[in-house]
């Protein structure tokens, strides 16, 4: 793992603590310099990553805090409570 590799992973880890805490600017911050470390190191962001953040508003979304989660057929629905917007992603296979 290189160095862009370890800052992500450890910008996630204050957008997590940020958000528990309830400063949600902050955590936003967070998720933006993530993404800015990536591009410019052209990495990509790891997919748990992704997956908890919203597109629109860039926010740090821990299900039961500040984002909602359902389960529909063949697909995860998650909503932002900050913005409202909705993501959908297939269920992960293992295996």
């Amino acid at each position: 793992m290189g160095i862009p590799e370890e800052r992500i992973e450890r910008l996630q880890a204050l957008a997590r603590e940020a958000t528990e805490e309830g400063e949600y600017d902050r955590a936003r911050e967070y998720v933006r310099l993530a993404g800015r470390v990536a591009e410019r190191n052209r990495v990509s962001l790891p997919r748990s990553f992704k997956r908890f953040t919203c597109d629109d508003c860039d926010a740090y979304l821990l299900p039961g805090r500040n984002a909602r989660v359902r389960l529909q057929d063949g697909h995860v629905v998650i909503r932002c409570e900050h913005c409202g917007s909705t993501a959908r992603y297939p269920y992960e296979t293992r295996g």
